[in-house]
């Protein structure tokens, strides 16, 4: 085969293999994996990938696939603990893994709310959200997390419209030693700094932040 050939081929199967990943995300997404003990996503977090709050199952449409992937693949490691994703995560292949956290990063999120840093805040909440506490080496959740917990790249995940119960237990798996797969162990740092009621505090605030611009 000529050199023409072989890239014409090599043209046709990169163009194809994104559709191929998709619906194999798609497929994993809606109803599990090759594996039973893989199952769907869309059971614990929704339809449309946005989470159930009452239950405490985080959005994960719209978060990075590397993220999402990291995830799994801590999960499976046993650096980040769970009852039921360790399992899951350990009997998906790393195709799924790769395929579903590609669909679940191209899924519509809602937008991250636009909120300023402001040079006064009579809230304890939101003061700590936006500035920290630096005499406890506690940076400001925003200062990692982007403007109004938006989240940025594939290290530090969204926290806006996360729900209470999750961000809650997250921080309190980094007190505990059961969850330790963050960047430089930042936050075990921060979480351990943490009193139980800037811990709810801070959960509370983030789960109900909405899309809005705060002026004061």
């Amino acid at each position: 085969m000529n050199l023409f050939g072989r890239f014409l081929i090599s043209s046709l199967l990169i163009g194809t293999w994104p559709t191929v990943y998709a619906a194999d995300g798609q497929k994993i997404f809606a109803q599990g994996g090759q594996d039973p003990a893989a199952m769907a996503c869309l059971g614990c977090h929704g339809a449309d990938g946005k989470g159930v709050a009452a239950a405490g199952f985080p959005r994960l449409a719209g978060l990075p696939a590397g993220y999402l992937s990291k995830q799994l693949a801590d999960f499976r490691s046993g650096s980040r603990q769970h009852a039921i994703m360790e399992p899951l995560a350990k009997a998906m292949s790393e195709e799924e893994i790769q395929a579903v956290s590609i669909l679940l990063a191209g899924m519509p999120a809602d937008p991250a709310p636009s909120v300023r840093r402001q040079q006064m805040s009579s809230d304890p909440a939101e003061k700590m959200a936006l500035y920290g506490d630096w005499d406890r080496q506690i940076p400001g959740c925003v200062q990692c997390h982007g403007p109004g917990g938006g989240g940025v790249g594939e290290h530090f995940p969204p926290l806006a419209g996360q729900p209470a119960s999750y961000l809650m237990a997250q921080l309190n798996a980094w007190r505990d030693g059961s969850r330790s797969n963050d960047p430089n162990q930042l936050m075990i740092g921060v979480a351990k700094s943490m009193t139980d009621a800037e811990v709810k505090a801070l959960a509370d605030y983030f789960a109900n932040l909405v899309s809005q611009e705060v002026t004061r």
